[in-house]
């Protein structure tokens, strides 16, 4: 027998004044048979484990758990195997008190019973749900990059296949004709066949060659070649054209409109694959001077400054590491891009931290878990520079929300 099991709980039930808090006590009993195949400590966990999700469930709050029971019966040998999988229930779950627990024989099986006072917090449960609800949108938007990283490799293949010195459709000059020349280039925006794409704009460029938008677009199409060659561990020399092409096309772009912002984009993209980084950060922050609010250079930026900081921290150029990081930091507005720079803040709290400057290091830390309280490499560093500076409450309760987050550091750290 196999039998999958969804709960769904609506935390809009009625509570009593006490589930009404951060945190609620609730009495919860568990009941378990035991399998062939148990042990007595597995059989006992599994009760307790039982009589938890029990309280988490009387809590009245939202709960996502799969139960599968599976029993198999061997020459008269019965075997049962029971995984109670509830992602929450370490988060939510606080404190526990067995009360009674006792033995039972039922069908010539031992039957275990346990009821317990558990200290449910409905805070740490909801932080749980949010991650794993955010674990689950990565990973199906990862799978939906997996299926599209091979039809976009499978096309270039086709373009590689293609005879040496036919790198790009080359037609003969036409009469200056713009309105064509948006048709096509309108449909190379639509088309997901980089081949296509790469006909069209050329088709398009010939027809309005003082238009940029043709060129960036051709341009952005072979820097998609580039990054599908590159995560398909191809030689350098093997995509190297693309960026060279590439290059010329975005230079061409910004002869024709020197304010073009994604122009300008597409050239930092070329800088960034030639290992360019000043140059790269250059083109961008020019980009964001034109529109502050071209959101794409923005982040293109951060990425490259991050990685930038990193490298130099790897070499212990700790200054130098701090004075990219602090550009980028001062550059970009505050609250609404938090969350796109907790890479950023938590290489920089590394560095306050190297530099013997702790609280720099705490407020940076703070700004994340701000943006992020769920981080439990943050509240573990974060409890760690308050221990450094005899501030032992607040990194007591930084290790006691890591440890329940599961980082077993924070777990040592406590008494």
């Amino acid at each position: 027998m196999f039998a999958l099991l969804v709960a769904i709980l609506d935390a809009s039930l009625l509570l009593t004044g006490t589930a009404l808090a951060a945190e609620t006590t609730i009495i919860a009993e568990g009941h378990y048979v035991m399998a062939d195949g148990d042990t007595l400590a597995t059989a006992e966990e599994r009760v307790l484990q039982r009589a938890k999700r029990r309280a988490v469930e009387e809590a009245g709050v939202y709960l996502e758990s799969t139960f599968h029971d599976v029993e198999q019966s061997i020459h008269g040998r019965s075997t049962q195997i029971s995984a109670l999988e509830i992602r929450t229930i370490a988060a939510a779950v606080t404190k526990t008190d067995i009360l009674e627990s006792r033995r039972s024989i039922e069908n010539d099986r031992p039957r275990f019973f346990v009821r317990i006072r558990a200290v449910v917090n409905l805070d740490h449960l909801q932080d749980a749900i949010n991650r794993w609800k955010s674990e689950r949108q990565l990973a199906e938007h990862f799978r939906q990059l997996q299926k599209e990283n091979a039809e976009l490799k499978a096309q270039l293949r086709e373009l590689q296949a293609r005879p040496p010195g036919v790198g790009m459709l080359i037609i003969d000059p036409a009469p200056h004709n713009s309105v064509q020349a948006k048709s096509l280039l309108d449909r190379a925006v639509e088309s997901h066949n980089l081949r296509q794409k790469l006909e069209l704009t050329s088709q398009a460029a010939a027809l309005d060659p003082d238009s940029p938008d043709p060129l960036i677009v051709r341009g952005q199409t072979l820097l998609r070649l580039v990054s599908i060659a590159y995560s398909n561990q191809s030689k350098p020399s093997e995509y190297a054209r693309y960026i060279d092409e590439a290059r010329m096309d975005f230079d061409r772009a910004l002869r024709a409109d020197p304010k073009n912002i994604w122009a300008l984009l597409g050239q930092g993209d070329v800088h960034t694959w030639l290992d360019r980084p000043d140059a790269a950060a250059a083109s961008y922050e020019r980009a964001l001077q034109l529109d502050p609010f071209f959101d794409v250079a923005r982040q293109r930026l951060i990425a490259l400054s991050t990685t930038s900081a990193r490298k130099l921290m790897a070499t212990k150029h700790w200054s130098a590491a701090l004075a990219v990081l602090n550009r980028l930091l001062q550059q970009t507005p505050a609250e609404s891009w938090t969350p796109y720079l907790k890479e950023a803040l938590l290489l920089r709290s590394q560095l306050y931290h190297k530099l013997h400057q702790p609280t720099e290091a705490v407020e940076d830390l703070t700004l994340v878990l701000q943006a992020d309280p769920s981080n439990a490499a943050a509240l573990l560093a974060r409890g760690n520079l308050y221990r450094e500076l005899l501030q032992g409450r607040p990194a007591k309760d930084d290790f006691e929300h890591a440890c329940l987050l599961g980082a077993t550091q924070a777990c040592e750290q406590l008494p």
